[in-house]
């Protein structure tokens, strides 16, 4: 087997979903044969400086030629055309969700970045992608052949079924605090529902984007929410997994989701939910374990929030569908066999 390249931006401990699920495929890729090693790649991505293209570049004319080259998408789809036309090694692009389908970037921006990785994915030999739904929109959207695609979904791993809290009720959102996860809008669905008894917690890192962030906290503080709703910042899986058995609703509020591993995370905890269908997310929490709404609309978040917080037999319900869903997650042994496949295909 060829040996393996996973080229990474920036910090690979970095506390978001994308890097969890490139750690998980590293660690996995060994014991099913696949040789990989990380190469870090500037943390400038996904608007890299010159001298970080430049350092990109030389960065992959080190490597031997045999070498399998799998790029994480937060970098590969930002890479410009005459850089990857230099790559001597075979392309595997694992695409988490195009980058310019972030919300909150400028238009000029939004253009720029899809056409860049537009033309950055007729490079790759094989293209990863983490849902049916992201391999859907690279066919219709981005003109990548479907057959050059492999679906890869994020593993769950086990876990025992979420106690809950009750009294007041414990909502749980997880993920970090950027303008795609929709948290500002989580807030003021939340404002008009002050005479019922719950409390909030966001756990997810502070420092991805200082101004919504801000924000954020503005917000919470000019509804007087301060007191029912905390955001404690980054956490380690444990003390993850603590939120999680303690929660009584998850609620995901994304404006887009590639796959939405958070999701998968609840249903093993069987949790009822409440998220929007913003990209991939309505796909990955099935109809009867979850209340849906549109991306960025607060009265019909508002409204299914008042049901799940009101309702106990709503939220039993929707917590069984959750946990029975929850049972049959695929792992990440499963994932990291689909990439593997891809990566013996462009290896041949």
């Amino acid at each position: 087997m060829a040996d393996v390249a996973f080229a990474i931006p920036g910090e690979l401990t970095t506390p978001t979903g994308g890097y969890a699920y490139d750690r998980e495929v590293m660690a996995r890729l060994p014991g099913i044969g696949v040789p990989v090693r990380h190469v870090p790649l500037p943390a400038g991505y996904p608007s890299p400086s010159y001298g970080e293209l430049a350092e990109t570049a030389r960065t992959f004319a080190a490597l031997s030629p045999e070498t399998v080259l799998l790029v994480d998408g937060l970098a590969f789809g930002a890479m410009p055309a005459d850089l990857l036309a230099g790559v001597r090694q075979p392309i595997v692009a694992l695409v988490h969700h195009p980058l310019g389908y972030e919300p909150g970037l400028p238009e000029a921006r939004v253009r720029e970045l899809i056409a860049l990785e537009r033309q950055a994915l007729t490079f790759a030999r094989r293209v990863v992608v983490t849902s049916p739904f992201t391999r859907r929109l690279l066919v219709s959207d981005f003109g990548v052949p479907e057959a050059a695609i492999t679906v890869a979904v994020p593993g769950t791993e086990p876990a025992a079924r979420a106690h809950g809290t009750g009294q007041p009720l414990q909502l749980l959102s997880v993920g970090s605090i950027t303008p795609r996860k929709g948290f500002a809008v989580l807030v003021e669905a939340l404002a008009p529902l002050a005479s019922l008894d719950w409390r909030l917690t966001i756990a997810g890192p502070l420092d991805r984007d200082e101004g919504t962030v801000a924000a954020l906290s503005t917000a919470i503080s000019s509804h007087r929410l301060g007191a029912r709703i905390e955001l404690p910042g980054a956490l380690d899986r444990q003390q993850l997994g603590r939120l999680y058995a303690a929660a009584d609703v998850f609620v995901l509020p994304s404006l887009f989701e590639g796959f939405g591993m958070v999701l998968t995370e609840a249903m093993a905890r069987g949790l009822p939910i409440v998220c929007t269908t913003g990209g991939a997310a309505a796909e990955t929490a099935p109809d009867a374990a979850a209340l849906k709404v549109a991306p960025g609309a607060v009265e019909p978040l508002s409204d299914a929030l008042r049901q799940m917080i009101a309702d106990a037999d709503l939220r039993r319900r929707l917590s069984g569908a959750s946990w029975q869903a929850g049972q049959h997650l695929p792992g990440w042994e499963e994932t990291a066999k689909a990439i593997a496949a891809a990566i013996r295909e462009v290896a041949e």
